[in-house]
């Protein structure tokens, strides 16, 4: 950084959370926290007039999601790096993530160290992923996309049961109904699926599950 700290804008949506982050970036002198942000809308305004070295950047952000921030990022023409610290630890997320333009990937429960580590890395051009997701990044390496995914979309069964809903147009009031549960519990399923797909709304969620190929396990007969 010829000399001078990395200039870093920490994303999350949980304030306590990203209090913590900030104090623990803090704590190294080679870093300046430059700008905080607990929302995508929020990012993109602060690393618009930051120009930060690096976005840490949460996935799950309560009017959008981090792959998306990234996108738009890129799109831009933001030069800095970005890296995801999120809860998600499935194939999805982490191929979203980098094919959004993401340099690194790391998960919440990652210590100082590591977090300092990445960030370092991203910022001098390198590529960096949590040791937990190694053998995914390999994975994603070696090909441009899987032909079947472990997981359906890298969703747990309840969520892809969700998709394939909104895939067949059901509205919330209707997957309320169908499973038997809160229309709350449908929001926050609704609310992960968007976030691990990297989209921000139902037909875009139709569009990723389309490109990732799972028109054969989401029973769709326009896919077959």
């Amino acid at each position: 950084m010829n000399g001078r700290p990395m200039r870093v804008v920490a994303v999350d949506d949980h304030p306590v959370f990203l209090r913590g982050i900030v104090a623990c970036l803090e704590d190294a002198p080679d870093v300046e926290v430059c700008g905080t942000a607990t929302s995508a809308a929020d990012a993109l305004a602060t690393i618009a007039a930051t120009a930060p070295d690096v976005v840490l950047l949460d996935l799950n952000l309560g009017d959008g999601n981090g792959i998306a921030v990234t996108r738009s990022l890129r799109a831009d023409g933001f030069r800095g790096a970005v890296l995801v610290l999120t809860m998600y630890e499935d194939e999805l997320a982490l191929r979203a993530a980098f094919e959004a333009g993401a340099r690194g990937y790391l998960l919440k429960g990652a210590d100082q160290d590591e977090i300092l580590g990445a960030l370092r890395t991203v910022v001098a051009g390198g590529l960096v992923v949590g040791a937990q997701l190694a053998d995914r990044l390999a994975d994603l390496l070696g090909s441009t996309r899987p032909e079947a995914p472990r997981r359906v979309a890298g969703l747990s069964d309840r969520e892809t049961e969700v998709l394939s809903l909104i895939v067949a147009g059901r509205t919330n009031t209707e997957i309320t109904r169908e499973l038997v549960v809160s229309a709350k519990t449908v929001r926050n399923h609704i609310t992960n699926i968007f976030a691990k797909l990297g989209v921000t709304d139902r037909e875009q969620a139709v569009e990723r599950a389309r490109e990732l190929g799972l028109s054969h396990r989401l029973g769709d007969p326009r896919w077959q």
